[in-house]
């Protein structure tokens, strides 16, 4: 067993919270061994003033650290889950998916409104088209404008009046312990999450026996098998940050249900088919779902957004 570890991550204050959580779960679990923090700058915390769907979509903030990752300067790496591409790099596997936080998004607002309770033309902040997309389907009379920036810096132009909500993933919140600022929780009834958010992703060398020994006591059985399901559907159905799709699987009665979306951008049109699957098949499930949203009307959605993009 390795004396000393390195954790890759970005210098933002979410992802440092989460890096210094898998530490001290480590140190917690494994007393002898030394644990450090490297901080990379990744070109996702580079780019703050357009949307990530404009400038590459996800792997934004995971590439330089995968790199670093691989040349073997830090031994594992900790990531939000809804920011890992579908494919991982040879060599590279998810080692570890921690219990999930809350995975559901959230509205703070200004004066204390619900999503319902908005007049028309109230301007709603996010930075997702996968948001954008489910807002726009249920309100759109509703004004939808990108935001970037960190949560502080986001909270900051709400409070100026640059806009009348905000939408945020209730994860990060809870971490920071900014949870008092939620106005209205957004269940999957309201709004389907991002594929694998409020989850953590510890990505690790394939070769490496010393850090999958750690990984086995990090790693929560009913998140993986979730998230298994979900990022199965994103592989299949090739989502990004380019499209509004989304899936969400939560046990119930020891099945595992998925629900899954894709949207136009304008919202009007938008799939929504959902699949209950046992536990030990979602790899083949998360694709089963995938081609049935494709059927149902997705591939021609998807068709479309690939020629605006052209």
């Amino acid at each position: 067993m390795k004396k000393n570890i390195c954790i890759g991550t970005r210098g933002s204050m979410l992802a440092l919270w989460q890096a210094n959580f898998i530490k001290s779960e480590i140190e917690r679990l494994f007393p002898d061994l030394e644990v450090g923090l490297k901080i990379i700058k990744t070109t996702g915390d580079q780019i703050t003033d357009r949307p990530l769907a404009m400038v590459g979509g996800k792997g934004l903030f995971v590439k330089e650290i995968e790199t670093a990752l691989l040349n073997n300067d830090i031994d594992l790496a900790v990531h939000s889950m809804k920011d890992m591409p579908g494919e991982l790099p040879q060599g590279l596997i998810i080692g570890a998916i921690p219990k999930r936080e809350n995975p559901f998004d959230v509205l703070i607002s200004n004066g204390s409104r619900m999503l319902a309770e908005y007049k028309k033309g109230a301007k709603i902040g996010t930075s997702s088209l996968r948001r954008a997309s489910q807002i726009k389907h249920i309100r759109p009379d509703l004004t939808i404008e990108s935001i970037r920036g960190n949560l502080d810096t986001r909270i900051k132009k709400l409070k100026s009046g640059e806009y009348d909500a905000i939408v945020l993933a209730a994860a990060g919140l809870i971490r920071l312990e900014q949870e008092s600022q939620i106005t209205e929780y957004l269940d999957e009834t309201i709004m389907i999450p991002a594929v694998g958010q409020g989850a953590l992703c510890i990505e690790t060398r394939a070769n490496d026996d010393d850090i999958a020994l750690i990984m086995e006591k990090l790693d929560h059985y009913d998140t993986r098998i979730c998230v298994t399901g979900e990022r199965a559907f994103l592989k299949q159905i090739e989502g990004s940050c380019h499209i509004p799709v989304a899936c969400f699987g939560k046990i119930e009665n020891n099945n595992v249900v998925l629900t899954a979306v894709v949207a136009s951008e304008d919202g009007k049109e938008l799939i929504k088919e959902q699949l209950v699957s046992p536990m030990d098949k979602m790899e083949l499930n998360g694709r089963i779902l995938a081609d049935k949203v494709l059927e149902k009307g997705g591939k021609k959605i998807l068709e479309s957004l690939n020629s605006n993009d052209a």
